[in-house]
């Protein structure tokens, strides 16, 4: 499989050819940003998420962590024959159903995420990814994130494409890559590596809340597969225990999947305890 590449630039926007094809895609911003949006701006679900396809079985999938309470409910969705898209730092859930109907209808991800943004007077704040049947992939990263969302940015490879934000580095998306393309399995188990090998990395610096994974297939309608954990002290521990519990057809033979359930990383340092919780502000 092809080596991931990193997308990770101040302010400017980067082309970048993904499965061949050439898309439009925003550059993730590194560091500080110029002056932190008042809480008015709309909730900040500071996440790190997955978004990927196999064509080959007619999956698609994107899994996703954060500090942020029920965030599998808000952030991941998932259309059969159709692909999967986030919508993450200052989310706006109703995109989900709208970007995949766009991207049903034909309209390549650049396009889509072109269109969702078009009007959006907050679109410098949002992180979105977006991934079709045939692997092409677009992502938005923000370019007026918080100064406390310290690190935020993309890297796509063949078929995913991994984004995140406030997170303990450059490091967690960069292993959430190297997971998702070493891991042998299904797309779930894929899904679940990466997700656990950003956690292990760090994840959200500010703790680990709520985690979620959803997997769709051609010929099933509607979600095939979901598990979430909205409210944890070790989210994606718990969401790996549920996995490892769950006897779906969507898992595969990662051994990771399998029972016993064990701690996937014991060695990691523990978030600070007053790490605060984001809590959803009512949209205007």
């Amino acid at each position: 499989m092809p080596r991931a590449t990193e997308i990770a630039s101040r302010g400017r926007l980067l082309f970048s050819l993904i499965a061949g094809i050439t898309i439009l895609i925003p550059a993730g911003v590194v560091g500080k940003a110029p002056g932190t949006p008042s809480r008015s701006a709309g909730p900040i679900t500071a996440t790190f998420s997955i978004v990927a396809v196999d064509p080959e079985t007619g999956e698609c999938g994107a899994a996703v962590a954060s500090k942020y309470p029920a965030v599998g409910k808000v952030v991941p969705y998932v259309k059969p024959g159709v692909g999967a898209f986030c919508t993450q730092h200052y989310h706006h859930p109703p995109w989900g159903p709208q970007a995949l109907e766009l991207l049903g209808e034909g309209l390549p991800p650049e396009r889509v995420i072109g269109k969702l943004l078009a009007d959006d007077p907050r679109r410098e704040l949002r992180q979105l990814a977006i991934i079709d049947m045939t692997g092409r992939v677009a992502n938005h990263n923000p370019s007026a994130a918080p100064v406390r969302s310290r690190y935020w940015g993309a890297q796509s490879g063949r078929f995913y494409s991994c984004q995140g934000n406030t997170l303990a580095g450059r490091k967690v998306i960069a292993e959430m890559a190297r997971a998702y393309e070493q891991t042998k399995g299904s797309l779930a188990d894929r899904l679940m590596a990466a997700l656990v090998a950003g956690d292990c990395a760090g994840g959200d610096h500010r703790g680990r809340l709520a985690a979620g994974i959803k997997v769709a297939r051609r010929g099933k309608p509607g979600t095939w597969f979901q598990l979430h954990v909205d409210k944890s002290d070790d989210a994606v521990a718990e969401l790996l225990k549920k996995y490892v519990a769950s006897k779906h057809p969507a898992k595969g033979d990662w051994k990771g999947g399998r029972p016993p359930f064990s701690d996937p990383c014991p060695n990691r340092k523990t978030p600070p305890a007053k790490s605060p919780v984001e809590r959803p502000t009512p949209r205007r």
